[in-house]
């Protein structure tokens, strides 16, 4: 892979591992921050903010690739990716890799119809891009239940289903694809399984020697239809190794 590469949302769960691989393989790699960091870790840390656009066009100086895996998960993400794609253009930037999640055109959540418009500013960028979509990371789910297993009852959705992915695995991804020419969407990234709500809330329990009463919970509207009807799962794309039961011996052991 030929020059720089700026990643942003580099500290975050995705942005850490693609930072890692690209430093693993060789690759020049700029990750911006929003905060000053030291150096010493192969990468040179850049101070920049998507949103009010500070510091991003000499983040993107002598840019050749964007890896753009910043979300504020918020509405302010379609403005960082217009000021994202304002400045690259004007930087010379030849490839912007978007990293997005399956389903979002099926499943109408508040955050995914954000995503949806960031697709939707990268596609008409007039840059060469590629946009991946992947489902949920096991870190993701991780981050529901731990929230749950702290109630007296432990909420499960009812008749959804969800098909979690190593985020490691996303990052292989990703890194392949910065490493190529801009392909437009890309074939997405599905773990291994599908899976049932109520059967990854079960797993969990048990690693975690937990005891909690399920409640089903059914989600309304056209949200609840969606996941009920699978639209966010890629069942074709279950091209994921790593197990939820292995990322859950990763958190709680052998307890």
């Amino acid at each position: 892979m030929a020059g720089t590469v700026l990643v942003t949302g580099a500290t975050g769960t995705l942005g850490r591992e693609v930072v890692r691989l690209l430093v693993a393989r060789g690759v020049a790699v700029r990750g911006l921050s929003r905060r000053a960091r030291g150096g010493g870790d192969g990468v040179e840390w850049v101070v920049g903010d998507l949103v009010s656009g500070a510091g991003m066009a000499q983040a993107l100086a002598g840019v050749e690739v964007v890896v753009d895996c910043a979300t504020t998960q918020r509405k302010e993400d379609v403005t960082g990716v217009r000021t994202l794609v304002a400045r690259a253009r004007e930087a010379g930037v030849r490839h912007l890799v978007y990293v997005s999640i399956v389903g979002i055109d099926r499943v109408p959540l508040a955050y995914y119809r954000t995503k949806l418009a960031c697709e939707r500013v990268v596609r008409e960028s007039g840059l060469g891009w590629t946009v991946l979509r992947a489902t949920q990371f096991h870190d993701l789910v991780l981050r529901f239940f731990d929230a749950s297993v702290r109630l007296p009852v432990f909420p499960v959705v009812s008749g959804a289903a969800f098909q979690p992915v190593d985020v490691r695995e996303v990052a292989e991804a990703v890194v392949d694809l910065a490493g190529q020419e801009p392909t437009g969407f890309a074939p997405e990234v599905g773990g291994p399984r599908v899976r049932s709500y109520r059967e990854l809330a079960g797993a969990y329990l048990r690693a975690a020697g937990k005891r909690r009463l399920l409640l089903p919970l059914r989600l309304p509207g056209a949200v609840g239809r969606g996941l009920r009807e699978g639209g966010n799962l890629t069942p074709d794309r279950a091209v994921g190794r790593g197990t939820f039961e292995e990322a859950l011996e990763r958190r709680f052991g052998g307890r």
